[in-house]
């Protein structure tokens, strides 16, 4: 049992309430409001007019890392499958859910086939037993339409929600950046972005047909958002995420073929990022995640088409996401809901909010401290950013689960 804590003069952000300067009281682990004398006999933390807000739900991070997530005020992740091995039986989502207890929760996302293979169901039920909150993909998409829509009709029955990646494999074959002027100039395998919006206009049929749950793990492409914006007028249950290098940086990021910039998928085009801070804007974007997947030296300093793809983003996060709200993309609120609220929704968990009854995951934030990204130095097994360099804002000061502080 957590001992009970006095949040004083914070600002403090919730996705359902707003925003509002004043007390926070947390007892027993959980936010509720206070009796004047187990106040008075709580500790007090004075939070100055910092941002106290909910700590964040990372959903498809590629690897538990934990100095990473403390740094970037995420206690709570979802679990890619394609780990090693596949989470596809109930054993390993078992034990991937309960190693990082108490101080990180980890949501596995079971895989929605065996070995991710694309081809045989995998044992949803079970594993949905076992604790996986989500069924999906990995970094494959799933070619045979039979097969998703199994995955999709299984999905449904079982309630849980089907997270995809949105790339036809038919067109992106060996390709390593997306067709234009940078891929043609650096000599790069390349594949059109066509390829996203192909992926994800079968899988929005299927799963309307199956009334089933989507969730778009990242959506990068004009096209892309165009037809996500269609299906959620129609009804369809779909959500989408993206992240913050495919919000702020565009394909000329790999000149003098940098492969911290090599991303899954690559980034696009200047006029899809636009049309990604749009969708931002307009709501069509329901999540914003880190992708976090550190890559060593050994895997990164090859040449570009040889090299992994994948970047560190937990730590990042936060602060380039505060960028956001600064640059007035999105309002602080709902900030919050990007980061927290609605990642949890699509797992299932009713977390993400400061009001009474809820569970304390709460993150102490002061947005306006100063630092520059370094690659060298960014906290967790490895610092390959695509923003190494960029001076940023916005540090977590103090980490809350349940009420009780991360060290």
């Amino acid at each position: 049992m957590s001992a009970a804590l006095l949040f004083r003069d914070a600002r403090i952000v919730c996705p359902l309430t707003g925003e509002r300067r004043g007390d926070l009281f947390v007892a027993d682990g959980r936010i509720v409001d206070p009796a004047d004398d187990a106040a008075e006999k709580a500790t007090v933390i004075d939070c100055r007019g910092k941002l106290l807000m909910p700590a964040i739900v990372d959903l498809g991070v590629a690897t538990i890392d934990r100095a990473a997530f403390r740094a970037g005020g995420i206690v709570r992740v979802g679990l890619m499958p394609d780990q090693s091995p596949v989470l596809d039986e109930p054993g390993i989502v078992q034990r991937s859910a309960l190693i990082g207890r108490p101080d990180l929760w980890i949501h596995p996302i079971a895989a929605a086939t065996r070995g991710l293979a694309g081809t045989d169901l995998a044992e949803m039920a079970i594993c949905a037993s076992a604790g996986a909150r989500a069924v999906g993909t990995g970094r494959r998409w799933i070619g045979d339409s039979g097969v998703m829509a199994r995955v999709l009709a299984y999905a449904h029955d079982l309630g849980l929600t089907v997270i995809s990646h949105a790339e036809d494999a038919g067109i992106v074959g060996e390709a390593v950046a997306t067709e234009g002027e940078t891929a043609t100039r650096l000599g790069l395998p390349a594949a059109p972005a066509l390829a996203e919006p192909l992926a994800i206009a079968r899988d929005l049929m299927l799963a309307e047909a199956a009334d089933a749950r989507l969730h778009v793990r990242q959506v990068t492409t004009a096209a892309g958002f165009d037809l996500i914006r269609a299906a959620k007028r129609r009804g369809v249950q779909v959500t989408c995420g993206i992240t913050p290098a495919h919000l702020l940086l565009a394909d000329n990021a790999m000149s003098d073929f940098r492969t911290f910039a090599h991303l899954s998928p690559p980034l696009r085009s200047q006029e899809d990022r636009e049309a990604a801070l749009a969708a931002l804007a307009d709501g069509t974007i329901d999540v914003l995640c880190s992708g976090h997947d550190p890559r060593g030296p050994e895997e990164k300093r090859l040449p570009f088409a040889d090299a992994s793809v994948g970047a560190a983003g937990a730590a990042t996060l936060l602060p380039l996401a505060l960028g956001l709200v600064r640059d007035e993309r999105v309002t602080i609120d709902r900030l919050v809901a990007l980061l927290s609220r609605n990642p949890a929704s699509v797992l299932g968990l009713d977390v993400g909010a400061l009001t009474p009854g809820a569970e304390a995951d709460l993150m102490l934030v002061d947005p306006d401290a100063p630092w520059q990204i370094d690659s060298d130095t960014l906290p967790g097994q490895a610092g390959n950013t695509p923003f190494d360099g960029l001076p940023v804002q916005g540090r977590v000061l103090r980490l809350f689960k349940g009420g009780r502080e991360l060290q």
